[in-house]
């Protein structure tokens, strides 16, 4: 047999052991995942059916959340509710993200910029966005735009932050360098500080989101006439524990694929992030 040939038969093996091992790594990852909420499902479900140890009002049991869950898919009630948060969640950061990145650059940047805004925004940071639910109510009304206004609240600061940090870390050197090239206000924003301050940016978007989601439900349950908190609000008059927990139970869904979605996009977008990790 020629060398060639040899080569040719080791290559396909070798490519077909890399991915046979990386597809037993995401099964072991999986698997790991997975004990856990397995778990507390089979402790959940031997405290409810199996013995009946625990009241029913208190604690349903997963068979009849599960059943909750299909009648409230079926009847439209879960996906009503969750497109309205789901829409006020994205307009709130998206309005968060162009306010507080421009701010954040030109604080990071010029000190008598950060001197001007540091001590009102510090004044803010620290109030929670629920204590601004009485004045949005005042303010807009119960309703999607209080919502919206208090998850802003929420992204805004983790956003602000982060870019904060992100623009005070670049190297002068680098800006130094672009200058003495001849580059442009915009090319230097676009080549030098934008790049530098996108994975910045990026973890300050991922603590906003998280921080934006858990604000808007805690706000649509007392300033919002629809929205997975208004729902949990609503089954709580009721003394419907297991609508309640079926609510809860799609937060903490949509929260992981949130999670899960932003990891993936910056993983996209700074592939050279992932690969320093």
């Amino acid at each position: 047999m020629s060398a060639s040939q040899t080569s040719a038969s080791v290559v396909p093996v070798s490519a077909q052991g890399k991915a046979k091992s990386a597809s037993q790594k995401r099964l072991s990852n999986l698997i790991t995942y997975a004990i856990v909420p397995i778990a507390l499902l089979l402790i959940w479900y031997a405290a409810t059916d199996l013995t009946g140890s625990v009241p029913s009002a208190l604690l349903p049991a997963p068979t009849r959340v599960g059943k909750t869950f299909v009648e409230l898919l079926q009847n439209g009630e879960l996906l009503r509710n969750t497109l309205a948060s789901l829409e006020r969640i994205f307009y709130a950061n998206v309005v968060a993200l162009a306010a507080a990145i421009p701010i954040g650059l030109m604080m990071g940047l010029y000190p008598p910029i950060e001197k001007l805004l540091d001590a009102v925004l510090t004044v803010l940071r620290p109030i929670p966005p629920l204590a601004w639910v009485p004045l949005s109510i005042l303010w807009f009304g119960i309703g999607a735009t209080s919502v919206v206004f208090i998850t802003f609240i929420a992204a805004f600061f983790a956003v602000l932050i982060n870019t904060i940090a992100g623009a005070r870390s670049i190297d002068q050197i680098h800006i130094r360098a672009a200058q003495t090239f001849g580059a442009s206000r915009r090319r230097l924003l676009r080549k030098v500080i934008l790049p530098s301050v996108l994975p910045y940016i990026f973890t300050g978007f991922r603590i906003g989101i998280g921080a934006s989601w858990m604000s808007i439900v805690a706000a649509e349950l007392v300033a919002a006439t629809s929205g997975l908190g208004y729902m949990i609000a609503f089954y709580r008059e009721l003394l419907r524990t297991d609508a309640i927990i079926v609510g809860m139970l799609t937060i903490g869904a949509i929260g992981f694929l949130m999670e899960f979605l932003s990891r993936r996009l910056e993983n996209h977008l700074l592939p050279w992030r992932r690969k320093g990790r």
